[in-house]
């Protein structure tokens, strides 16, 4: 049931990050936010609120350090959601 949460919850972040940056995107939980996707600090706040959004929570910034790839990011928002 876990991997099922995390797969629409990866499906969600490449939604919000489609929209985000303006282009197609296919992630997976090993895809590295900086490096892969070319994501600065701005869009990486807009796609953070974006999320927010989707999933009525609220991601407290000083969680995002620790946050490199899509899995990382796809286990706090599973995280924060329960």
């Amino acid at each position: 049931m876990a991997e099922v949460v995390t797969d629409l919850t990866v499906r969600e972040i490449e939604r919000a990050v489609t929209t985000v940056l303006g282009r197609s995107v296919r992630l997976q939980d090993d895809t590295d936010i900086a490096r892969d996707l070319s994501v600065d600090s701005l869009a990486l706040m807009n796609i953070v609120m974006e999320l927010e959004d989707r999933f009525d929570i609220s991601i407290p910034l000083d969680r995002l350090a620790d946050i490199q790839t899509i899995g990382d990011l796809s286990a706090l928002i599973t995280e924060l959601r329960a």
